[in-house]
Order: structure tokens, then sequence, then C-alpha cells
């Protein structure tokens, strides 16, 4: 008989509920209230939740969605998934209405997984999904105005382990374990076939690519939908049980006393964070706190040293995508504000529309593929003309615009078809939100354009969406904004909105921005004083 395959998480899981069954891997945090998961718990509980999926019929191959925030049942269903051979579909549990029906319809889902905070959004949306035949609930649900039979996952925990226990279903890393969809900024989210091996592989960039320790305790606020939680927290905790903290979700005034309760060395996070973070509040007691290193992917510039001298941490700074393609610049060895070189086995290339290198410095298209190889076919779910486009001639087209410094060092610029031109030149939108951000008045802010009032073909004029405090007064902000920034970079409009709409990565939707900026009763300031 076979050894079982060690990249299959199901198998990784067992093989350390064996080795190591009372160490408490995961704690679950949440407003001061924490949940914790050892290995046999997590095992024995992966079992549990198997036997009720395979019960309502589920059976290898089958699909079903994941409408949860980070729970212990997440990290559990995505076990017992593995152990049937089913495929999760993680979607972010604030996604409602028509884009969450074109998610489980794509998906091909049978059945959700949702919590009460989730479940209008799915009464919604059920309309449009006929397939999906059942609903499993975490936790209670006070009210069930749910369509469609309606199980609780709470008793398929209460219940006896299988006897005996259910073998795993899955033998090749190459059959696909989750359905992880993109955000969609420019269209309808399209659904990455994420394989096995792909989570069993990164569980091993811990220690060999992040410089994780023994003893190391990670900590992530990322949705657990969202690659980064599972790539750059989760797998390599459970690889080399590292006993990891992971928040219900992220909180930029809480990050720093949940560290210190619990010890934690090591975090993640977004650039769309480091902003927030760095607004807080300043406290004689910034770098008091265990945590030695961030892992970060966009950690802006202009704050880059500031940010690591204010808390005492060492700035880890990476790029990846969910379809492949990673480069990182370690502590202290690669220029600030660089995203890195590639990760070992990789090369990277800056392209233009034709496929031609550009020179050193030029901004193209960020381009991977594998050393001595093509890089391997990336597969969307029912999309197969999107499939073939995302590799050309062995690169894979990450869809990210850069440039390289004669170092081979890589300077991430913004997202193909986005930027901010204005004038003749690019601007920095992560620095306009630096400087603006400290401001008083400013609790959340994002920077975007708008087409440019003077027409000019690819100008935009500079927005701030800005989540403001009882002290915002538009005047005061834009005179902050001329004694502070380049006059290129002073914002055209101000639009005033309750919160920055974010996907379940923390990055802000500029198209729901966008949207709201031209709807009527919208809140526009000019710097002229007039709503626009």
């Amino acid at each position: 008989m076979s050894e079982p395959n060690p990249l299959i998480i199901a198998n990784l899981v067992a093989a350390q509920a064996a080795a190591l069954p009372d160490l408490d891997v995961l704690t679950f945090e949440s407003e001061g209230e924490t949940e914790t998961l050892t290995f046999r718990e997590l095992w024995e509980n992966a079992q549990r939740i198997a036997a009720g999926l395979k019960a309502l019929g589920l059976r290898k191959g089958d699909r079903f969605a994941l409408l949860i925030q980070n729970h212990p049942e997440f990290v559990e269903l995505m076990v017992a998934s593995a152990i049937l051979g089913t495929v999760i579909v993680p979607i972010d549990p604030r996604t409602r209405g028509a884009k969450l029906a074109y998610m489980l319809r794509d998906s091909d889902s049978r059945g959700v997984v949702c919590a009460g905070y989730s479940v209008d959004g799915l009464v919604e949306a059920l309309p449009d999904c006929p397939d999906i035949g059942w609903v499993a609930l975490v936790g209670e649900l006070a009210d069930n105005t749910l369509p469609v039979p309606c199980h609780a996952i709470g008793n398929w925990l209460a219940a006896p382990l299988p006897d005996p226990l259910l073998a795993v279903a899955v033998h090749s890393e190459a059959e696909p374990m989750q359905l992880m969809y993109t955000s969609g900024t420019t269209g309808d989210p399209k659904g990455i076939v994420v394989p096995h091996g792909r989570f069993g592989a990164v569980s091993g960039h811990g220690e060999a690519v992040f410089g994780y320790r023994a003893g190391d305790r990670p900590y992530t606020g990322l949705s657990l939908t969202h690659g980064n939680a599972q790539f750059v927290t989760l797998a390599p905790s459970l690889k080399m049980g590292l006993r990891a903290v992971i928040s219900r979700k992220f909180s930029k005034s809480r990050l720093w006393d949940i560290v210190r309760q619990h010890g934690c060395t090591t975090f993640s996070l977004l650039g769309g964070m480091v902003t927030a973070i760095h607004a807080e509040p300043r406290k004689h007691h910034d770098s008091d706190n265990p945590v030695r290193l961030v892992i970060s992917a966009g950690m802006p510039a202009a704050l880059w040293e500031e940010f690591a001298e204010r808390f005492g941490v060492d700035i880890f700074e990476f790029y990846g995508a969910m379809e492949g393609g990673m480069s990182i610049n370690r502590p202290g060895e690669g220029p600030i504000g660089s995203c890195g070189k590639p990760a070992p086995g990789l090369l990277a290339s800056i392209m233009d529309e034709a496929g031609n290198e550009l020179p050193h410095g030029e901004v193209g298209e960020l381009c991977f593929r594998l050393e001595g190889a093509p890089f391997p076919p990336v597969t969307y779910h029912n999309n197969p003309a999107a499939s073939a486009r995302k590799v050309r001639d062995g690169w894979l087209l990450s869809g990210d615009m850069a440039r390289m410094d004669a170092d081979g060092w890589i300077f991430y610029e913004y997202r193909k078809g986005g930027g901010i031109r204005r004038n003749g030149e690019f601007v920095n939108p992560a620095f306009i939100e630096r400087v603006l951000g400290e401001h008083p008045g400013v609790d959340d802010i994002f920077v975007y354009g708008v087409p440019s009032r003077g027409g000019a073909p690819g100008e935009k004029d500079v927005v701030a969406a800005i989540v403001p405090t009882d002290s915002y007064a538009p005047a005061s902000l834009f005179a902050w904004a001329r004694a502070k920034l380049e006059r290129n970079m002073v914002p055209t409009y101000l639009q005033v909105v309750s919160q920055i709409p974010k996907t379940a990565s923390e990055k802000p939707q500029e198209r729901h921005l966008l949207e709201a900026f031209s709807a009527e009763g919208a809140t526009i300031h000019t710097e002229q004083g007039e709503d626009a």
C-alpha cells in the first residue's frame, strides 16, 4: 500500500495529529474571546464534518461554498473536504446579491456553509441558484428564512467519530482542492482551480522562504477565503507545528493588543492595511511588542522605514498571486520599495504587450516562468479563453505592471489597466494615502483616479475617498495636501464615504467607489469648496 501523499492537507494533519496530538496549533480570536484547536481536535472534528457532508450525498469532485469568517470550522472544513475529495469554494462572506449568485452558479456549488451574518446575503442570491440543495450553518440562527434544507455543523461535531475513520480520498497533488475567485475588479470574478499540491508546496515556505523559526507564533487577521492567510500563515503553521493565531476579522485598532496578548512574533499584512495601521494615534509603547517580522505584500516605500522603526520590526516584502509567480525581498537584502527578486525556482521578466523584454527601468507587465521549464497552465473554471491567455510562450502574465532595476530587483507599479496618469506623469497613490492619512480628520483612505475633466486621453483626476472622523473639514484637508504634497498629487476631489469597500484580502474595491462617485447624492468636495 502506498504511503499517504504529504502534500494533501488531510494527510498532513493526520500525521501531525499522530506526532503532536496535544499541540494547540490554532487559536481563533474574536474581540478577546478565543477558541483553540489541537492537532488531534482538528483531525477528529474534520472526520466528523466529513461524515456529515457525506450524509448529504457529497461525493468526490463535488463542490460546496464556504461563506464564513475565520471560524475553527473553516479549517476543519478544508481538511474534511480533502478527506472526501470534494472541492471547497471560499467566498468573502460580505458578498451578496448578483455577485454571490454568479459565483455560486459558476462554481457549480451544490451547497453552502454560512453563518448568521451571511444568511441575508445568501437569501438574496438563492432564487438565482437552483442547484444549491442545502445549507450548513456555523453557530445558531435566530430566524431561519432559508428556502433550502438547513443543517447545523454543531450537530455533526457532537456526533461520535466515524468507525472506522474515513479514508482520505485524494491521492494526487494534481487533484483540485479549492476554487478561489479573483476579486473581479475588472469584470466578473474568475474561479482559479487550486490543486492540493499548491497548498502542500507552500506549507514548506515557512522556513525556506519566509524565515519562520521553531517557536515562532504567526498571526493573521486576513480572511481564510484569501490566499494570503492560507499560504503565508495557515499552511506553514500546520507543516512546522507553529501555534498560529487567527482573528475572526482584521482590526487595525486591536492589532498590537492581540499580538502582545498572544506573544505573536510575526504577522502578515497587505499594503492597504499599512496606511490604516500607521494612521492610528502614536503611543509611547508602539515598539514594545513581541513581533520581530512583518510579512508584507505592498508596503508603501514612503512608509517602509518609518513603520519598521516605529514598531520595532523587520519588513519581509513579497509579491505573490493566486495563479502563481512570487518575488521576495528579505529584510536587509533589497532596496526599500522593492517587492524582491524571483523566489527560488522562478525567473521573472518585464515585458511589453507583444511579449518583448523591456530594458531596465521601463514599466511593463511582470511575467514569470520556471527555471528551465515553461510555466504550467493556469485553469480558470468554466473559462478556457481566460485560461489560454494567462500563459504565453511559457511565461505567466501576472496582469501587474512593474519595473526592474539593473540588479534584478522588481518594483511594483500598478494593476494593468489601472494607475493614475496626471499631466503626463504617474502619481503614487500610496504616498498620497500616507500623507492624507496623517490628518486628524481622516480615519481611512483610498486614492484612485477618474477620467480627467479636461478629457485628455489616458489622463485622470485624483480622488481621495475618505472615511471621516468628527474633525473632518474639506478646507483643512485640502490645505494639508497643498502644504505636504507636490502640486500634481493634490486630489481633485474628496469623496466622503462611510467605509472603504474592500475584498477579503483588504484590497479596496475601486469599482464600487467609482459607482458611488457618480451616484446621485454622493458627497464630493472640490478645493473651491463646492460639491462636484
